[in-house]
């Protein structure tokens, strides 16, 4: 196995700069798309442990990445709370059974592993395909990001998430806690499943007041970090707030071991406020890979340029990479971070 990726989370030495991208498999992708027609809709193809782990592997067969992850959704933990979520094209997730008051959150289960067995399954499945190639990315969302989904149902402003946490925190931190407790049992079946690391993706941690962030979104997070490393102290975790760069101290003092950043801070900067602690992941705008492969290999360098020495750091994109990126766009950012990386040592 390539131990790139999880030496760098490690802070231990690598031979050259770790990548993997957000999202990386993905409607970009013809053969995604390929198999997401034959599965019929998205559900059925994360559902699937066979066709998640063929869309799982596509980016790793046609790319030279440091790490796969697992083909999943961040909402499987809601589906298994009984919220009836389905996919609408091109309006995203929805709930047949959202959140409205404290009464459907004390309906909540939080022993959701047995209706999540097709997720332990497929990390099994992609394992064996991996045949210890490169090591497998475990997920989840953040317990806030969860509950806007589930309170709101999606979109950008979260009224009724917003709502509930001024009107009736005590109902959302209700609701946060039980989501906390199914995270922290999840991502431990991962692991035993056979993933080789975890992480949280906080996606919007970043729409809340410093407090409230602090309060509702990190403090959660903590709890998840505390509540993995109980069972497996040697499983690295990455904890992601989209958004959250001004937070980076905090979330670097939960214990994680490597921290996610957007394109919206310099990698300079978060390497001297917290990359004694943790290992630092990102952070290239990933509009960059609408550019040309000489606009993308510059752009590469001034990330790379930033980052000094040869420990704690793994390139990845800001955020997810989008639906109509050109695939040999993506192979050029891909070979690029391993050349000049290499070039730089």
């Amino acid at each position: 196995m390539s131990f790139d990726y999880i030496n760098a989370l490690l802070k231990k030495p690598t031979s050259r700069t770790p990548i993997w991208i957000m999202r990386q498999a993905g409607r970009y992708l013809p053969e995604y798309r390929a198999t997401r027609a034959k599965a019929g809709d998205f559900l059925t193809l994360c559902k699937s442990p066979e066709l998640a782990c063929e869309v799982t592997m596509q980016p790793i067969d046609r790319f030279d990445l440091d790490a796969a992850i697992l083909f999943s959704d961040i909402l499987t933990i809601p589906d298994a709370m009984g919220l009836g979520l389905y996919f609408m094209e091109g309006e995203g997730p929805k709930f047949r059974n959202p959140i409205k008051n404290l009464k459907d959150i004390k309906k909540i289960s939080t022993d959701l592993n047995n209706d999540l067995s097709y997720v332990f399954d497929g990390v099994s499945t992609i394992k064996k395909s991996l045949n210890n190639r490169i090591p497998l990315i475990g997920f989840s969302g953040s317990p806030w990001t969860l509950a806007t989904y589930m309170i709101d149902g999606g979109g950008r402003v979260f009224a009724s998430t917003k709502k509930m946490l001024f009107n009736d925190p005590e109902a959302l931190h209700l609701l946060l806690m039980k989501l906390t407790q199914s995270v922290i049992a999840y991502l431990n079946q991962q692991i035993v499943s056979g993933v080789d690391s975890v992480m949280v993706f906080d996606t919007w941690g970043g729409v809340l007041s410093a407090h409230n962030y602090l309060d509702f979104s990190l403090y959660y997070m903590a709890k998840i970090v505390k509540g993995v490393k109980a069972q497996h102290p040697n499983i690295p975790i990455t904890l992601f707030s989209k958004n959250g760069g001004k937070y980076l101290t905090h979330i670097a003092d939960t214990g994680c071991d490597g921290v996610g950043i957007d394109w919206t801070v310099e990698l300079y900067q978060v390497q001297q406020e917290v990359g004694n602690k943790v290992a630092i992941q990102g952070n290239l705008d990933p509009a960059v890979l609408y550019a040309t492969p000489e606009v993308i290999e510059r752009e590469v360098q001034k990330v790379l340029s930033q980052f000094k020495g040869d420990t704690g750091y793994i390139f990845n994109l800001g955020h997810g990479i989008t639906p109509d990126v050109d695939p040999e766009n993506v192979k050029v950012l891909v070979d690029y971070v391993h050349t000049f990386s290499k070039e730089c040592r």
